[in-house]
């Protein structure tokens, strides 16, 4: 066995990839020390010092492994003996046809597991410098929110500017200050999910008019102000603030986060002109975040915008919206297949600061980049997983697939996946994606002895 096998690999953040990649080494018996600025260094968006804090959504998306690619992306974490999947496995809440977590039980969950391993060290401090590390390993897992320090030893590494996106938070509401005289309990089309019962979501209607004065108080509502440097920026197309949504027709919402569609109010004959939903967001289901309702309103025209929603009169937050500029690198210019920074291989990069949106996206590539350093220590070859699978297909995308000039941020989809090989039936092509999917995984799995 290679005498390197003892030595520590450095990560660098405490985020949702660095902790899975963290949990993926030590249970091969590989040391590792997690170097997290928090909170000896704060960021905007975070609320607690925990790791894998989640400061979005509270949802995994879908998890439905026979038709969806999120939830197929859930199975073959699963299959793989995700630390983080096994958090949200055990502080789901109720969320339809999703997977969504009780925030503080999962990074608790988290956190607790990785500080018990007697391979683990946790040192709370801001890395300012890539090169201050000498190590054989280092996975940078800093996710959108790199310090500005740790983002110029980057810059300097790899001789490129970051790539920038805005990103929103969602306002949160106590559920005791909706009104129920007017909110229902219901799933979409009644769909029931783990832990779930087929109504699961918390629907406010509105009628035609309400809809109408309700876009127009978004793009008249007082926002944040870019600084000069923050104006070019793009947004991130899957997490685009409402006002912005609201701005681009008055029937962009409607066909985005408030349809109406899938849904009956139980205290009226009149199917509703447009729906806004609150989905859980704690096990206590004593708090609801309003879905897709990401924001760059300011606080008071939030609070007075948001208590123009029929139900939400008198709502009270426990959170509200707010904004934050996310960073990546180019990676297919700078990374290699197994994630290595091409100029600087004892580098690897994880999580969202390689161009991949979403808690699962980014825990799969932080598991990614532990599965090569394990195979580089045993002196095993890294068999790539295949681009039919989802984890295949994100890392493809990132190392090779994408375009270099366009790159964006990109979810799982099945387009990041190669086109089946026979025609098939529209009804039929999902179910065909995940079902070549699992069996190529399969079969990797075993190939490799992951």
């Amino acid at each position: 066995m290679p005498k390197s096998i003892n030595t520590p690999v450095h990560i660098i953040g405490g985020g949702l990839a660095g902790s899975e990649a963290a949990w993926q080494l030590l249970k091969r018996d590989i040391p590792v020390i997690m170097h997290e600025m928090r909170p000896t260094e704060k960021t905007f968006a975070h609320v607690t010092n925990n790791l894998a804090e989640l400061v979005c959504s509270n949802s995994f998306r879908s998890d439905d492994h026979a038709e969806n690619a999120v939830g197929l992306l859930h199975h073959e974490l699963r299959a793989l003996d995700s630390l983080i999947m096994k958090a949200a496995d055990a502080h789901q809440v109720p969320a339809g046809s999703a997977l969504a977590v009780d925030r503080e039980g999962f990074s608790s969950y988290v956190q607790e597991t990785l500080m018990k391993h007697p391979l683990f060290t946790l040192e709370r401090q801001e890395i300012e410098d890539l090169e201050s590390i000498n190590s054989e390993h280092i996975i940078v897992a800093t996710g959108p929110l790199t310090s500005t320090k740790l983002s110029e030893s980057i810059k300097k590494l790899t001789g490129h500017e970051h790539l920038a996106f805005f990103d929103a938070i969602a306002p949160i509401v106590f559920k005791e200050s909706i009104n129920f005289d007017i909110a229902w309990f219901q799933s979409r089309y009644d769909k029931t999910g783990p832990g779930g019962s087929g109504a699961d979501y918390i629907n406010c209607p509105m009628n035609q008019q309400q809809y109408e004065n309700f876009v127009q108080a978004l793009i008249n509502g007082d926002k944040t102000e870019f600084k000069e440097w923050e104006k070019n920026t793009p947004y991130f197309e899957g997490c685009l603030p409402i006002e912005v949504m609201a701005e681009r027709g008055i029937e962009t919402l409607r066909f985005g986060p408030m349809k109406p569609v899938g849904l009956t109010n139980p205290r009226s004959e009149e199917r509703p002109y447009a729906v806004v939903q609150l989905r859980q967001d704690n096990s206590l289901g004593t708090i609801y975040n309003l879905v897709g309702f990401q924001t760059k309103l300011k606080y008071g025209a939030q609070k007075e915008i948001i208590q123009m929603i029929p139900g939400l009169e008198n709502a009270e937050f426990a959170r509200l919206g707010g904004i934050h500029r996310n960073s990546f690198i180019k990676s297919p210019v700078l990374l290699d297949e197994t994630l290595r920074l091409k100029n600087k291989p004892n580098l690897r990069f994880a999580g969202q600061i390689t161009g991949v949106e979403g808690y699962v996206e980014s825990t799969s590539i932080g598991l990614l980049s532990a599965l090569f350093i394990a195979n580089e220590r045993n002196e095993k070859q890294s068999l790539l997983p295949p681009p039919t699978t989802a984890l295949g297909g994100l890392l493809n995308h990132i190392t090779k697939a994408a375009n270099k000039d366009t790159f964006q941020p990109m979810n799982i989809n099945f387009g990041l996946l190669p086109e089946l090989a026979q025609k098939t039936k529209k009804v039929n092509r999902k179910k065909m994606y995940t079902e070549r999917a699992k069996a190529d995984f399969e079969l990797w799995q075993k190939t490799t002895s992951v």
